[in-house]
C-alpha cells in the first residue's frame, strides 16, 4: 500500500466519521447527558462496533452476510427499530436527547453506555457496506496483505476514537449552562427527529452495492 493511497483511504475514513449519523447522535446525546469522560465508554462501543465489521470485511464473511437476505434484514431491522426506539425518547422524553442530568454523573453505567454504542453502530448495515466497498479499493495484491489490513484497521481505530470522542465534548458543551436552554430543547428535538429520519433511511437499505 503506497503512500497515496493510504493518505486517500484515511482522508476517506475522515469524512465518513466525522458525517452526523445515528452513532454521532447517540455519542453527543452521552456526553451531554453523563459528561464526555463516561461517554468514553459510549465511543468504545462504536469503535468495537467498526472493529468488528472491519474483520468481518476482511475476512470475506460481510460477503456472505450480504449475500444471506435474512441475515442482512435482521441486522437492518434491529438498527431500524433501535433508531426509531432513541428517536423518540428523545423526542418525548423531558430530558431530552442532548440534554443533561446532573445526577446521571454518578449513576451512569459505562456497560450500558458501551453496550448503546455497540448496537447502534453495529446495527447500521451502512457501515458494514463501506467496509465492503472500501478495503478492496486500496489493497495492493502485490505486497504482503495482512500488513495493509494491519495499518488500515489500526487507522480506522484511531478515526473512530478521536472523532467520536469530539462529539461527546460537543454534546457536554451543549449542555454545560453555556448554552440557552431553548437552543437546547432545540437540539433535543433536532436529534431525535434525525434519528427518526435515520431509521427510515436505514429501512430502505439493501444489500446491493
Amino acid at each position: 500500500m503506497d503512500l497515496h493511497a493510504y493518505i486517500i483511504f484515511l482522508t476517506t475514513t475522515i469524512i465518513v466519521c466525522m458525517s452526523p449519523g445515528p452513532a454521532v447522535i447517540t455519542i453527543a446525546s452521552q456526553g451531554a447527558r453523563h459528561g464526555a469522560k463516561k461517554a468514553f465508554c459510549g465511543v468504545t462501543g462504536v469503535a468495537s462496533a467498526n472493529v468488528v465489521y472491519f474483520l468481518l470485511s476482511a475476512t470475506g464473511i460481510a460477503s456472505l452476510i450480504i449475500a444471506s437476505n435474512l441475515l442482512f434484514s435482521i441486522i437492518k431491522w434491529i438498527g431500524v427499530l433501535y433508531l426509531v426506539y432513541l428517536g423518540l425518547n428523545a423526542l418525548f422524553s423531558k430530558s431530552g436527547g442532548l440534554s443533561i442530568n446532573k445526577k446521571a454523573h454518578a449513576s451512569a453505567n459505562g456497560v450500558a453506555l458501551f453496550s448503546q454504542g455497540f448496537i447502534v453502530e453495529l446495527a447500521n448495515p451502512k457501515a458494514l457496506l463501506y467496509f465492503l466497498a472500501l478495503l478492496p479499493q486500496f489493497i495492493d495484491i502485490e505486497k504482503p496483505i495482512i500488513g495493509q489490513l494491519l495499518i488500515m484497521g489500526a487507522s480506522c481505530l484511531l478515526v473512530d476514537l478521536m472523532s467520536y470522542t469530539m462529539y461527546a465534548y460537543i454534546g457536554q458543551k451543549l449542555s454545560s449552562g453555556s448554552v440557552k436552554s431553548s437552543i437546547v430543547n432545540v437540539i433535543n428535538k433536532s436529534a431525535g427527529g434525525f434519528l427518526l429520519f435515520a431509521g427510515i433511511k436505514m429501512a430502505s437499505v439493501s444489500a446491493n452495492i
